[in-house]
Formats: structure tokens, sequence, C-alpha cells
């Protein structure tokens, strides 16, 4: 199983970036979290296949994930950035008992 992360960089506050991660196949769950620097890997945001979302309270109103089923992608627009959302976002996929990980994609948010 491949999970191949993209779209981190470097962004001004008040921008936006949208990642992308593409799964080698169909998983249920699939979603992103971060680790910021200095600190423990945190969840960010999830979709189920069947269109159920969840978010982290701190990135509500501001980021949106969507997911590309046939492409088996998960997508993260990602807007009015903060310094704070300063991470490496990993894309996360789980089917049963099994999650994967994608390497991380370094977002950063700084003027």
């Amino acid at each position: 199983v491949q999970l191949q992360a993209s779209g981190g960089g470097l962004v001004q506050p008040g921008g936006s970036l949208r990642l992308s991660c593409e799964a080698s196949r169909s998983f249920w769950f699939m979603g992103w979290y971060r680790q910021g620097p200095g600190k423990q890997r945190e969840f960010v945001a999830s979709m189920f296949k069947d269109g159920q979302k969840q978010y982290v309270d701190s990135v509500k109103g501001r980021f949106t994930i969507s997911r590309d089923i046939p492409e088996n992608m998960v997508i993260l627009q990602m807007n009015s950035l903060t310094p704070e959302d300063t991470a490496v976002y990993y894309c996360s996929a789980v089917e049963g008992v099994e999650t994967y990980w994608g390497k991380g994609t370094l977002v950063t948010v700084s003027s």
C-alpha cells in the first residue's frame, strides 16, 4: 500500500494551500494528521467513503476535506492559514484493523 502526499510549501498568513494524497487502492477511511514543531501528531480531518466528515475544532470553517473516490484520493483545502498551522501533514488510510501512513508534506505558514 502506498500513500503519496503532495501540495505542501511556504505560504503567508491568510493564504491557502491544497494538499492531495493518492492511495494505491481504495479505503473506507482517509484522513489527514499533522505534527507541528515540538508537538505530538494530531488529527486534522477525515472523510469516510459514505461522505461523513470530521474536523478538529481548530480548523473548522477554514479547512475542507474531500475525496475523489474513483482516483483513491483525499484532498485537504486549507484556507486562512495561520502560523499555528505550520506542521508536517500526514495522509492516513484505514481499512479494517490496518492503518497506513504516507510520508509527510511540510506546510510552513510565515511572513
